[in-house]
């Protein structure tokens, strides 16, 4: 069942195809995207599961341009396939993999000017666990090729229940196609092909002839992976034979294959590298009276090792401010992963394993209470200014064991404690503090609540005059200089920042001292 895909992502914009050559209805429209570096879809999975994921791409010259774009597309974080669509021609890009997470989430990218990415459609089928299993879990299979031969059309849903695409396979000279007479196909093999391919094949015209396929790659030396069916298309007699072998260029690499009648035998080959020259020969045995045949091929490229994308602390915390702020919903997928597309608000590290080491949310109109995000450990840098954040100043922002750098800009927040109003928003306007507090390596994490609530808005009327007088003497050594207008007005704003923590100190020690000495405890001596 075909569905739209507002709910999956509410960026781009949707598009009516211009071509004639209608597909189906389904590829009439598409839905193309002129921001972000990447745009994904993630859609709710089970852990361990294992899916094939279709993407499909009609440009059908939607903007008037004739030019159909180039675009990256992902999975997981991980790099998929480079997109060359068609002007008028549908093409689609499948992957089997197991999946690590609770989603599936395919990106498309922007990679080069003016060439938006945009989708189609979008299909996710579940798989038999015991299917393509001849694969470690940690790798995807990329499809190279499906084909079923001897057949003049299309096999797909519902002769395939898992909606694999079988195109009919190019016959050429010296080959012939021949139908099977078995009235039932029995099926028991992993893979589980569909009878309707099973159902015809491709075979020499003389017995002494041999079926030469190709794998298909365009370039470079790459691993695949191959599944090969074979089924009898007639019941043979005494004096019949038909047995063959399986060469890789002119090496063979299999036992001799007896195809069954009224049942299938498949063979796979797992983890060999292939490149364009590459050939599949089926030969006949030496004793075989009949030459090869075979019914159906799939070929596919087996992935680098797929990552197990972003520290899960991190996506943790990210996730928190999404389900907090509305806006920040429209990123999806991972992070920080593939690293040429991490999200716009966020800086992460090289490793392996990436953590998110900065956060950029100013100017993004967030409304309302910071969530916690205690759980991303490896921050260094947070942006919040420009926003409109209410409420008092979590606790955990003075935690974070590597925290740099903290920008604020939000008159709303306060310190926590007393001098905290009701965390209701009530919608007014404050006057916004234009300077906003930014908190350097050498300041303690536990004076950082206190620097965000806003220092220099609570001064006295003292210390603003002597902050003036710094910043009017620092205009005659150069803006840029050491001693210039930055440098005084760093200066100033550490002495102001110096003045009240040594304030809220000596407050918070006489409040000590008051409560021992109601409890009889002071006994007088120096407790500096």
């Amino acid at each position: 069942m075909w569905m739209g895909d507002n709910l999956f992502n509410q960026n781009g914009v949707t598009r009516v195809v211009q071509s004639s050559k209608s597909i189906s209805h389904v590829m009439d429209t598409l839905r193309v995207f002129t921001t972000r570096k990447k745009n994904c879809y993630s859609i709710k999975a089970d852990k361990g599961e294992k899916v094939l994921v279709r993407a499909s791409f009609f440009y059908g010259n939607y903007d008037n341009k004739a030019s159909p774009p180039s675009f990256d597309l992902q999975l997981d974080g991980n790099d998929w396939a480079t997109v060359q669509t068609s002007s008028d021609e549908l093409v689609y890009y499948e992957v089997i993999y197991v999946v690590k997470g609770e989603t599936t989430s395919v990106c498309v990218a922007q990679t080069k000017p003016n060439q938006f990415p945009f989708m189609s459609a979008l299909e996710i089928h579940s798989l038999d666990s015991l299917m393509y299993s001849h694969v470690d879990s940690n790798f995807a299979l990329y499809l190279s090729t499906r084909v079923a031969y001897g057949t003049n059309e299309t096999i797909r849903n519902p002769d395939d229940i898992y909606d694999r695409i079988w195109v009919p396979g190019v016959v050429g000279n010296g080959l012939t196609k021949v139908t099977s007479d078995a009235l039932f196909i029995s099926n028991n093999v992993a893979d589980n092909p569909p009878q309707a391919v099973l159902q015809n094949a491709i075979t020499t015209s003389t017995n002494s002839g041999y079926i030469i396929l190709s794998p298909g790659v365009s370039s470079g030396v790459v691993p695949i992976y191959v599944n090969m069916y074979f089924s009898e298309v007639t019941e043979l007699d005494s004096t019949q034979k038909r047995s063959f072998k399986v060469y890789k260029d002119n090496q063979s690499f299999s036992e001799p294959i007896i195809p069954p009648y009224g049942n299938v035998s498949e063979m796979y080959v797992s983890n060999i590298t292939v490149s364009s020259n590459t050939t599949f020969s089926l030969v006949a045995t030496s004793d075989s009276t009949l030459p090869p045949l075979i019914n159906a091929m799939e070929i596919f490229y087996i992935s680098d090792a797929l990552t197990d994308g972003t520290n899960s602390n991190d996506v943790e915390g990210l996730s928190s401010l999404q389900t907090q702020f509305g806006v920040l919903q429209e990123w999806g997928s991972d992070p920080c992963l593939p690293a040429s597309f991490t999200w716009e608000w966020v800086n992460c590290s090289t490793d392996a394993t990436p953590r998110v080491t900065a956060l950029d949310l100013s100017s993004f109109g967030l409304l309302g209470l910071l969530p916690d995000f205690s759980s991303m450990d490896a921050i260094e840098t947070i942006d919040l200014h420009n926003n409109s954040l209410v409420g008092a100043i979590p606790d955990f922002l003075g935690a974070f064991p590597n925290l740099k750098e903290l920008v604020t800009g939000n008159p709303d927040l306060c310190a926590s404690g007393k001098s905290c109003p009701s965390t209701s928003y009530s919608g007014s306007k404050k006057k916004k503090n234009k300077l906003p507090v930014i908190l350097g390596t050498t300041i303690p994490s536990f004076l950082v609540v206190w620097a965000i609530a806003g220092v220099l808005a609570i001064l006295r009327q003292k210390r603003k005059k002597a902050s003036v007088a710094a910043v009017g003497a620092g205009q005659t050594g150069g803006a840029n200089g050491p001693n210039g207008m930055a440098g005084k007005i760093g200066e100033a704003v550490m002495d102001e920042f110096k003045v009240y923590v040594e304030e809220q100190v000596n407050v918070e020690m006489a409040d000590q001292v008051n409560q021992q000495v109601q409890q009889g405890q002071y006994d007088g001596r120096n407790t500096s």
